[in-house]
């Protein structure tokens, strides 16, 4: 859990998150995306792929990325259940400004 959070802690990395919730892209589309040299952006996506946020898999002569939609979900349960889940919880943890 430690790695999939360090690896959210970079904006780029949230951001090619952000780019594959719509499907699975390219290594070569997702670079385009960027102003950042290639080792840059392949060392983003090894950490990203190391954390278990995203999978990969060779296509001919690129690789493809895709969301690892299972380590998000647990890292959204974690936080939810950091949070405090269910409308009971919400009033125990919110006062009310003084009138």
């Amino acid at each position: 859990m430690n790695s999939l959070f360090k690896a959210l802690s970079h904006p780029a990395r949230r951001q090619i998150i952000e780019m594959l919730r719509p499907g699975p892209k390219t290594s070569g589309d997702i670079a385009a995306a960027f102003d950042m040299a290639w080792p840059t952006i392949t060392g983003h996506l090894t950490t990203l792929r190391d954390a278990g946020l995203v999978e990969s898999e060779r296509d001919g002569a690129s690789i493809l990325y895709r969301l690892n939609i299972s380590a998000v979900e647990e890292a959204l349960a974690f936080l939810l259940d950091l949070m405090g889940t269910g409308e009971e919880a919400a009033p125990a943890k919110i006062k009310e400004a003084p009138q």
